[in-house]
């Protein structure tokens, strides 16, 4: 473990050690636990430095569960008293849409809070005559099909993200699937693919280096991640916005004051200068909304992907 690992810890935990208000008097009486996806991943890590405010303010041990493709499920399961929470990507809206899967997003989890998200980045082999995304746009309408883009699983970040872009562009660039991002990465590097949408967390020494060549972001507003680099929404796509979420759920049923509270100390957590610092040099961006704004975003995105995985022919 770092200096620099051990410094931010220790900062954010004293920064956090007031005793948790209270929810309840016996609240919280014992371990809280935050399943999540694959170790190493965002999720993870976003579990992760949550946890260590969580413990410092609830005097409570806080225990990251790594359950893969099946923590959205373990917690819609779980009872509804606030010991376990689920943290976890935009799949969990975005599966029910593409898949049977054993949970409603809506009905199953009590939003507590959108805590980051990561806008990815349009790039392109650096062979490609492209220098925007109105240059993209131009090509790939003048090779219809030839064109390809790089995606992983279905239902990913980098996925929705190049289905979106060209269903609202009007372009024809085919997806090619791969397991892992990094394989798409590789093909992307090399020109055998051209185009690919990806976390900044992925791309951002490989654009640096000149391996890859960033067109735009797809959040809603430039992002502080990349200084200078437009949208695809103000380069030619009026409207288009994808980017990766990362929300924190309990079961629903969940007693309001539980879920009040454990949103004030989560915001805490996320709004620490170190904790935003490390979440930054990740390439996410904290957000820490109320459970109200996060309830309507899911709703406004879950309309949204919908009409578009319907049209593009990716509903279930």
């Amino acid at each position: 473990m770092t200096t620099r690992f051990l410094t931010t810890t220790i900062a954010i935990a004293a920064a956090l050690a007031a005793p948790f208000p209270s929810m309840g008097q016996d609240y919280p009486a014992k371990r809280i636990n935050i399943a999540t996806s694959g170790a190493g991943g965002a999720g993870d890590f976003t579990a992760r430095l949550i946890g260590q405010g969580l413990t410092a303010a609830a005097r409570q041990p806080v225990i990251i569960e790594n359950r893969p493709t099946i923590a959205p499920e373990y917690v819609a399961k779980s009872p509804p008293d606030g010991y376990t929470l689920l943290l976890y990507g935009n799949t969990v809206w975005i599966s029910p849409l593409l898949r049977p899967v054993r949970w409603d997003a809506l009905k199953d989890f009590s939003p507590v809070m959108l805590t980051v998200r990561s806008p990815n980045v349009l790039v392109v082999t650096p062979t490609l005559p492209v220098k925007s995304v109105r240059d993209l746009i131009a090509l790939a309408k003048a090779r219809p099909g030839e064109m390809n883009y790089a995606s992983s699983a279905l239902g990913s970040s980098t996925h929705l993200a190049g289905e979106l872009f060209t269903y609202m562009a009007g372009v024809n660039i085919v997806r090619v699937h791969y397991k892992g991002v990094s394989m798409g990465i590789t093909d992307v590097i090399s020109g055998q693919v051209q185009v690919m949408f990806l976390s900044p967390g992925a791309v951002t020494a490989l654009i640096k280096s000149g391996k890859l060549r960033a067109l735009a972001v797809t959040g809603t507003e430039p992002s502080a991640l990349f200084p200078g680099l437009p949208t695809v929404a103000a380069s030619g796509v009026p409207g288009y916005e994808s980017s990766a979420y990362f929300g924190l759920f309990a079961p629903a049923k969940t007693p309001a004051a539980i879920i009040a509270r454990i949103n004030q100390e989560v915001a805490r957590a996320l709004n620490a200068p170190d904790a935003k610092s490390r979440f930054f040099n990740a390439g996410m961006e904290v957000v820490a909304s109320s459970p109200e704004t996060f309830a309507a975003m899911m709703k406004s995105e879950i309309a949204k992907w919908s009409k578009i995985l319907k049209k593009v022919g990716l509903s279930k």
